[in-house]
C-alpha cells in the first residue's frame, strides 16, 4: 500500500473508530512514516545525550539490489508479517519452512500484534506503537501471498488484467526493470517480497492475476482487499478504545464503508501522491460522517516530526551530526515514534514470531504475555 492508505484512508478509519483529530492524524502519521524512516543509528546531542533510532524503510531501496534487500529485521516486521498460513501458533503448516513466511491477511500473527499494542495502550507511546501496527495489518491484506526473503515462492509469470487476458505490457515492463545494465535479464536470483509484480499489490484500483512461484494462479481483486482492510481496521482501533481485544464491535458506518469503497475503484491514478491528494479533499469537503477536517503529512524538513524535534530540515542524515539539544524532544512526535518503533521491532523478532516457531533474530526468544 502507498500513502494514500497508510496515511488517508487509516486517518479516516481512525476518525471513525472514535479517535479524536490529533489522535488520528498521529495514527495515521506512524502508519505512513513507516515507509518514510530511511535513516538509522545513534543521535548525537551537543549536550552529550545520545538517542538511537532504526530504519523501517524500503523506499531507497532497489528491488534489483537483491543483498541489499535480504534484511530480515526491516522486510518481515514491518512489510511482510509472516502468517503461518493463517494458522494459530499451535498449528503447523504443511510444506517448507517458507510457507510459515508467506504474509497472510489478517492473520492470527497480525491479530497477537495488535493485542500486544492494546496491551501496552498506556504507554507514553502506545499510540505510536498502534499507527505502525496499522501499517503492518494493512500489507497484510495487500502483500499477501508473498514473503519478506529472497525466494522463488516470490516468482510470479503469466501475469493478467482484470479480464483474465495476458497483460503483455506490464510483462515487457517487468521484463525491462529487471534486466541488468548489460542489457540480459538477471538469472539466478529471484525477487523479494513482490518485486515480481512491481506495485500492483500496492494499487487500490487495480484488479489482476498472475501465476505464483507455487504454480498457483492467483486472482486479485484490490478494490475488495483493501476495503476488508479498511474494516477490520477499524474494528482494532474500536477495541484499542475499549481496551478489550475480544470485544464485540461494529466496524465502519455502513454510509461511510460505502464512500470508501466508491473511491477505492474510482481513483484511478498510478501516481500516489495524487491519489492521496483527493482523498484528502474527500477529508476536507466533510464527506464522512466525522466531518470536516484538514489533514496534512510532512515527512522530512521543514514541519516534519523530525524537524520539531531536532530542529534539522535535512533528508538524509551523515552520522556525523551533533544537534542542539531542546527540552521538548523527550515528549516529541519523532521519539515516541521511533521508540515505538523499535518496542515493535523487538517483540514481533524475539517473541510473537518465536511463538510460531518462526525464528528470523539472533536473541533468546522472550514468551508471548497475554
Amino acid at each position: 500500500m502507498q500513502i494514500d492508505f497508510h496515511n488517508g484512508i487509516t486517518y479516516i478509519v481512525a476518525r471513525l473508530a472514535g479517535f479524536d483529530h490529533p489522535q488520528a492524524e498521529a495514527i495515521a502519521h506512524c502508519a505512513q512514516y513507516v515507509d518514510d524512516a530511511t535513516n538509522s543509528g545513534l543521535i548525537r546531542f551537543k549536550n552529550g545525550m545520545v538517542f538511537n533510532h532504526i530504519s523501517s524503510a524500503h523506499k531507497l531501496l532497489d528491488y534489483r539490489n537483491f543483498r541489499a534487500l535480504a534484511n530480515y529485521r526491516v522486510w518481515i516486521p514491518f512489510h511482510f508479517l509472516p502468517g503461518n498460513e493463517g494458522l494459530r501458533a499451535s498449528q503447523k503448516p504443511a510444506g517448507s519452512f517458507i510457507h510459515k513466511l508467506i504474509c497472510r491477511p489478517n492473520s492470527y500473527i497480525a491479530q497477537d500484534m495488535l493485542r500486544e499494542c492494546l496491551r501496552l495502550r498506556q504507554t507514553p507511546h502506545g499510540l505510536y506503537r498502534l499507527g505502525i501496527a496499522m501499517h503492518v495489518y494493512a500489507d497484510t491484506w495487500a502483500h499477501q501471498g508473498f514473503a519478506g526473503v529472497n525466494h522463488p515462492v516470490n516468482e510470479a509469470t503469466q501475469l493478467v488484467d482484470w479480464r483474465g487476458n495476458p497483460d503483455r505490457k506490464f510483462t515487457q515492463k517487468v521484463q525491462a526493470y529487471f534486466k541488468h545494465r548489460t542489457g540480459h535479464v538477471l538469472s539466478g536470483v529471484f525477487p523479494l517480497g513482490h518485486g515480481a509484480v512491481l506495485g500492483h499489490p500496492d494499487k487500490p484500483f487495480l484488479r489482476w492475476g498472475y501465476t505464483n512461484g507455487l504454480k498457483e494462479k492467483i486472482s486479485r481483486d484490490n478494490p475488495q482487499d483493501y476495503l476488508e482492510a479498511a474494516e477490520h481496521m477499524c474494528q482494532w482501533l474500536q477495541r484499542y478504545q475499549l481496551g478489550d481485544p475480544d470485544a464485540q464491535v461494529s466496524g465502519l458506518p455502513l454510509g461511510d464503508k460505502a464512500i470508501i469503497a466508491e473511491h477505492l475503484q474510482s481513483i484511478h491514478h498510478d501516481d500516489d501522491d495524487l491519489r492521496y491528494r483527493r482523498w484528502l479533499t474527500l477529508i476536507a469537503q466533510g464527506r464522512f460522517s466525522f466531518g470536516k477536517a484538514q489533514v496534512s503529512y510532512i515527512h522530512k524538513g521543514k514541519g516534519s516530526w523530525k524537524h520539531q524535534a531536532l530542529r534539522t530540515e535535512a533528508y538524509l542524515d551523515t552520522g556525523t551530526e551533533v544537534f542542539p539539544y531542546h527540552p521538548n524532544f523527550q515528549c516529541s512526535h519523532w521519539k515516541f515514534f521511533h521508540e515505538a518503533l523499535i518496542a515493535h521491532r523487538t517483540f514481533i523478532v524475539d517473541t510473537l514470531l518465536p511463538h510460531y516457531d518462526i525464528h528470523v533474530g539472533v536473541a533468546k526468544p522472550a514468551p508471548l504475555r497475554r
